[in-house]
């Protein structure tokens, strides 16, 4: 199995490169990189330019490793049990199965999305470390051990919200997207927006690496949100010179698809002000 990228992900050689290496080491692959550079996107494109199904667990900050291999309902089981239920006598009734079960018990392979794990408690990492590496679980209510029937290609997506523990890094295929040059993003925005006319383009594709390197922006627009912005300005019919700033009007056009925070927006502000002032 071969990834390549599909019709729909411009995937760069060296992205491509990690996702082969991962599945060819079976190995879980570990991509970092800003929020919006595609990296929850691309375990779907994986999955769809493998062929395979796909599992997706999002982690929250709220979420223990334990959800992911099962979790027993003893709440409904005492209740059951109080009611006379015959379910009661059988504990695999109130077994509800995780994402990873379900990977693991797939009649084929499958690709498994473990989403934002930078998210949960710290431990969350180092208490998946044995299920991902021996890739089975024992379930103490039944006394089962739970084996992967086919090794599924794992791809674990981090916004580097905290550092992840080195045994876990240790036992994973890293790769960082780095966000897109000029040349990728026009291959990006080709795909989502195709036939936009260059002149559009060039301007606003322009405008925006021009914003993201302002000195002072708190969040940095990303390629979901300049996508968006093309989105808008090709709804609204806009040209090349309706987009166009200057220094007395530094704000770009439908900004608030871009800039997300008052902060950065305040930013567009101060130094329109400082433009007209020093006219």
């Amino acid at each position: 199995m071969k990834f390549t990228g599909t019709d729909a992900y411009v995937a760069t050689q060296d992205l491509t490169t990690a996702v082969n290496a991962a599945v060819a080491l079976e190995r879980p692959l570990l991509v970092k990189g800003e929020p919006g550079t595609g990296k929850t996107e691309l375990a779907r494109q994986v999955a769809d330019a493998l062929g395979l199904p796909i599992i997706e667990w999002h982690v929250k900050s709220t979420t223990k490793a334990q959800q992911g291999l099962y979790e027993y309902d003893a709440v409904s089981r005492l209740r059951d049990s109080q009611l006379g239920d015959e379910r009661v006598h059988d504990v695999s009734n109130y077994i509800r199965k995780g994402k990873l079960w379900q990977a693991f018990e797939a009649e084929g392979k499958t690709v498994l999305l473990i989403d934002e794990v930078d998210k949960a408690d710290i431990e969350f990492p180092n208490d998946l470390l044995q299920e991902l590496d021996r890739m089975e679980f024992h379930v103490y209510e039944t006394g089962a051990t739970i084996q992967a029937r086919h090794r599924p290609v794992v791809i674990i997506t981090s916004n580097n919200e905290k550092e992840l523990p080195d045994a876990f890094l240790r036992r994973c295929f890293f790769h960082y997207i780095r966000f897109p040059d000029m040349e990728t993003m026009r291959k990006i925005v080709e795909v989502h927006h195709p036939g936009i006319k260059e002149a559009l383009l060039t301007a606003a594709l322009t405008q925006f690496f021009e914003i993201r390197e302002t000195a002072g922006l708190k969040k940095k627009p990303s390629t979901s949100e300049v996508l968006d912005w093309l989105k808008l300005l090709l709804a609204e019919d806009l040209s090349p010179e309706d987009i166009k700033r200057d220094g007395a009007n530094a704000l770009p056009k439908l900004h608030g698809a871009l800039l997300k925070n008052e902060q950065d927006v305040h930013l567009f502000e101060r130094l329109a002000f400082m433009a007209r002032s020093q006219r």
